[in-house]
């Protein structure tokens, strides 16, 4: 398995861990690595898009429910609104994966992780997302960085 899609589910593991339960971030994250380690370019990649997702959640959710505005946060399935909020930071704010990767990546942790119908969903919230993105990135005033080489400071 490639380092990237490693760190993507891992961080979505704990994406998903801090989402239900409320544990600290960091704890969980090493918890995990421990559990399944992954090459320093997928740590260091993992790391910065689960610190991202975290720090951006409040906004994500705002986008994520402004394109899906039939299915309320709440109401999602838990993997489903986290694998929603990772693809929607790395399309929103990161500019070193193509959008139709971080899609398929997305789509590929749904059908990984979620119910029978979880990827289908996932690619029409994330299309529309992408059909809306230079409107969104516009609108919540959102600058792109990139992902690639950068160094993450321990919490």
């Amino acid at each position: 398995m490639k380092p990237r899609r490693k760190a993507r589910i891992i961080a979505l593991q704990v994406l998903f861990e801090v989402d239900l339960t409320g544990h600290n971030p960091e704890f969980a994250l090493r918890e995990r690595l421990q559990e399944q380690p992954v090459p320093e370019s997928g740590e260091v990649f993992g790391r910065r898009l689960l610190a991202d997702a975290l720090s951006h959640r409040e906004i994500l959710d705002v986008i994520i429910q402004r394109i899906a505005p039939e299915w309320p946060l709440d109401q999602m399935a838990p993997v489903d609104r986290n694998i929603l909020r990772l693809a929607a930071q790395e399309l929103l704010y990161g500019e070193d994966t193509p959008p139709k990767v971080a899609i398929n990546e997305a789509v590929e942790l749904a059908k990984l992780f979620g119910s029978e119908s979880s990827g289908r969903f996932v690619n029409g919230v994330l299309g529309t997302l992408l059909n809306q993105r230079q409107e969104l990135m516009a609108t919540y005033h959102i600058t792109p960085v990139t992902y690639e080489g950068t160094e993450i400071e321990e919490a």
